[in-house]
């Protein structure tokens, strides 16, 4: 199982995450309540790249939460690409596209149905079940949006990814 299946996870799958490569806008110390413009600043700047022919894009937008998301933490948003860019891309917002990847290594997830209002509640049962299982998580939490964002919302699917330490 990769980290970008077509049907939905269970209530904890168990998976091997490749480091599939990325671009991404990177954003250190930040908190829940930088949440909303980042993510409407950072996924537009990377979008104008792909209507521009300088990165093609090979999966769904997702978030990789590094450290603790509900303190400050550190945040890298964008999408799986083909190839990811070997030099930074400035954009027109004054950020700063940079190649990334996912972490590699196993992990274990589940799909959330709903607003993203809801993932909160996602997570803390995907924690509760890893941990059922003795599985022991890192600091880093990917948020999958396999949803068109204009979905609505009782429609909108966010897969979440735990990698193990």
């Amino acid at each position: 199982m990769n980290a970008f299946p077509d049907a939905p996870f269970g209530p904890a799958d168990r998976l091997d995450l490749d480091a599939v490569p990325l671009a991404v806008i990177r954003h250190n110390g930040i908190r829940i309540a930088d949440l909303s413009d980042a993510f409407d600043a950072g996924y537009s700047a990377i979008a104008l790249t792909f209507a521009g022919d300088v990165l093609t894009p090979a999966g769904p937008a997702l978030a990789i939460y590094h450290g603790d998301p509900m303190d400050v933490f550190d945040l890298e948003l964008g999408y799986p690409v083909v190839s990811p860019p070997e030099n930074p891309i400035p954009t027109a917002s004054g950020s700063v596209i940079i190649g990334s990847a996912l972490p590699s290594g196993p992990a274990v997830a589940t799909t959330v149905f709903g607003s993203y209002e809801e993932l909160g509640a996602g997570w803390a049962g995907l924690v509760e079940r890893a941990g059922a299982q003795g599985f022991r998580t890192g600091s880093v939490w990917i948020e999958v949006y396999v949803s068109d964002p204009s979905t609505t919302p009782a429609e909108l699917r966010t897969d979440l990814i735990l990698p193990l330490a």
